[in-house]
């Protein structure tokens, strides 16, 4: 059996779609993992004798200016470049009996791998949403503009093409069945790899030691706060910037009411990389920290595993654009028992993240500093706020992403069972 899996986002970063090759190619599946250029594979992905990579060039031309009113027209002289690249790659692999294609992008990924690949007689063809794509455009361009309404109609329409459509959340089955009209959709949660696993403290304080060497942090009781990110305009530093000035404010009243008092010193490091880093990187470097140290470091998939292993909590600034989607940095730190403090954009984040079970939600920087603070005041002598949530995160860490995509997800891809539905035809635009 073959499979192709496509994604026209950075292969590097799409952990998803890494993780549906390493499972089917664990099933005996030859897998042909499609993607775009930048961030290295793990070794886990590029070792795998059943996967192999083809990586394409990314078109990012609409970003050299950064005006709405010629985004939209750079952003389809965009799509036009990479539909004929995905185009020319899909035609030149072996005939797959299974192509699961990750949305969104919507366009022109899902049109371009349909006509190249999945209308084939006997090709399964199944759509990932791991958010709704035309939302994304929507905080661009506004609600009622003519390319977003386009956007909406070309998604839903290329989503009912689908036998089987995967999601990340319940609230977007739900949207996905009741206002695209969708069928076969099936919630398949991102879970931590079998690879997060939690640290014992003996090991976490080890490498904390080294970790902050490098990093030139001072020699004293330090918590510390890990914030995976990609630095896209889904994540909201200011957040953090507003709370890392506010909580070294309640510090100095704090530490003035008594001459004993000190504050624990507190590291907060945003990993990965991204277009926004730099900018922000400066605006870090500008605060005037006392306690509060906000720092960005690049981290190798392996060091990034002990990093967040190493953590006392950690931090998710994700501000979805539908509401609908759920990070899959949760579901990384529950895997190494970490708790998570997650920016609350409504209820389909409750899904994963249980406040005062498993992690803590605030809505603003002035919540976020009270939270920081309450949990670090008596840091590290008295650490029971966060050993409770270190609890909850650990019993959120099972099932890992193989246990689930095997009860959840693996009859769905590999039933030899004939297509699960009529494809439909496309409706007209709401």
């Amino acid at each position: 059996m073959r499979a192709i899996v496509v994604t026209l986002a950075d292969l590097g970063r799409c952990a998803r779609m890494q993780n549906h090759a390493r499972a089917l190619a664990d099933c005996g599946v030859g897998v042909d993992l499609v993607g775009l250029a930048g961030t290295p594979l793990p070794r886990a992905v590029s070792d795998m004798p059943r996967i192999a990579v083809h990586r394409l060039k990314a078109a990012t031309n609409r970003y050299a200016l950064g005006l709405a009113v010629v985004y939209s027209g750079m952003a389809l002289g965009d799509a036009l470049r990479m539909a004929v690249r995905l185009w020319r790659c899909l035609r030149a692999l072996e005939r797959p009996d299974l192509v699961i294609v990750q949305n969104p992008p919507a366009f022109p990924t899902l049109l371009v791998t349909w006509l190249a690949v999945g209308a084939w007689r006997g090709v399964r063809f199944v759509v990932d949403w791991h958010d709704i794509g035309y939302t994304l455009l929507q905080t661009r361009l506004g609600r009622w503009h003519p390319a977003v309404r386009v956007a909406r109609w070309l998604e839903r329409r290329d989503g009912r093409r689908a036998d089987v459509n995967l999601c990340v959340s319940r609230g977007m089955a739900a949207f996905l069945e009741q206002r695209f009209g969708l069928p076969h959709v099936h919630v398949l949660y991102d879970r931590p790899a079998a690879a997060f696993t939690a640290l014992d403290q003996q090991a976490r304080d080890r490498f904390r030691q080294i970790l902050f060497g490098r990093m030139g942090v001072r020699n004293e009781p330090t918590g510390f706060i890990v914030c995976p990110s990609s630095w896209t305009e889904a994540e909201d530093f200011d957040v953090v910037i507003d709370a890392a000035v506010t909580l070294e404010e309640l510090i100095r009243r704090w530490e003035s009411g008594g001459r004993h008092r000190r504050f624990p010193q507190l590291v907060i490091l945003v990993t990965g990389d991204g277009r926004r880093r730099a900018e922000f990187e400066r605006r870090f470097a500008g605060l005037a920290a006392r306690r509060v140290q906000l720092r960005a470091r690049w981290l190798e998939p392996g060091e990034y595993l002990r990093v967040v292993g190493s953590a006392d909590l950690g931090l998710c600034l994700h501000r979805s654009t539908s509401g609908l989607d759920i990070p899959i940095k949760v579901a990384d730190l529950f895997g190494a028992g970490v708790p998570v403090c997650a920016l609350d954009y409504g209820a389909c984040l409750a899904e994963r993240v249980r406040h005062r079970d498993n992690g803590l939600l605030f809505s603003n920087a002035g919540q976020l500093a009270d939270i920081l603070f309450e949990l670090f005041e008596a840091y590290p002598a008295d650490q029971s706020s966060l050993e409770r949530l270190r609890r909850g995160a650990r019993r959120s860490s099972r099932p890992t992403w193989e246990e689930g995509w095997v009860r959840e997800a693996k009859a769905l891809l590999l039933d030899p069972a004939p297509p699960l539905v009529v494809r439909a035809p496309a409706t007209p635009a709401e």
